[in-house]
């Protein structure tokens, strides 16, 4: 999907994070609890830490949604994503991307402070979900739990 793209790490792998980005999963986690039916970036592994593909749940060819976490789709196609404007050229597969390369180190000022705040508005399907549902009772709002899960917070423990 992307061809002769390259950045500069200029923070430390994992930390010196913005203090109001604290993600509760960290890349690894998330594509081995399944995410995005097992087909997320699946092309461009090289780019990452092998480790963090050793136990990721991946299709082996189209998506499988079983994969994910709570075995449901929770993704919107690419196509919304573009249409709705969440896609910024460096990063064309979305917020999880950006965070992969965040974690990894690399910094994009501006686009580091709208992913941001893009994961920080996501705290109201966390409300929800603490709402209607008895804590710990994760078959309660599955879908909305795998879409809490894809921006990197915990929704298994709410």
């Amino acid at each position: 999907m992307q061809q002769g793209y390259s950045y500069e790490l200029t923070a430390r792998e994992g930390r010196d994070f913005d203090p109001e980005f604290r993600p509760e999963l960290t890349p690894k986690e998330m594509l081995e609890f399944g995410i995005f039916c097992g087909k997320y970036m699946t092309d461009c592994r090289d780019e990452f830490p092998a480790s963090w593909f050793e136990k990721a749940q991946l299709a082996d060819g189209k998506r499988d949604c079983s994969l994910n976490y709570f075995g449901v789709d929770a993704s919107q196609p690419l196509s919304e994503w573009k249409r709705k404007g969440w896609i910024h050229p460096d990063d064309p597969r979305g917020w999880f991307q950006w965070y992969c390369r965040y974690y990894m180190g690399r910094r994009l000022p501006g686009e580091d402070d709208r992913q941001i705040k893009r994961w920080k508005n996501i705290r109201r399907h966390i409300a929800q979900i603490e709402k209607h549902c008895d804590p710990g009772d994760i078959s309660c709002r599955r879908k909305q739990r795998q879409a809490v899960l894809h921006w990197a917070y915990d929704s298994r423990k709410i």
